[in-house]
């Protein structure tokens, strides 16, 4: 299944993108597996999508929590969590 990953914030500058256009495997069908998925590619990924992040996910644009469903041809983007003043 190919799904659009979207990186922004500090996620982008640690992974060095802004996204990309993934292949992932059948068993990864919540926004939570694919985030544990990106996480064993290790080395900056293993940091950046640990479990002790804070890391928010949409996808298709709408806030999604870690057990949303995600299908192929989906947008799904993570992001730091944002604060205002």
């Amino acid at each position: 299944m190919k799904v659009r990953l979207r990186l922004f914030a500090s996620l982008r500058e640690r992974l060095g993108t802004a996204g990309e256009d993934l292949d992932v495997p059948p068993s990864v069908t919540t926004v939570g597996a694919l985030r544990e998925h990106l996480r064993l590619r290790g080395g900056p990924w293993a940091d950046a999508f640990a479990p002790t992040r804070n890391v928010r996910a949409a996808v298709n644009q709408d806030m999604a929590q870690p057990a949303a469903a995600i299908k192929a041809g989906d947008e799904v983007a993570f992001f730091p969590p944002v604060t205002g003043g």
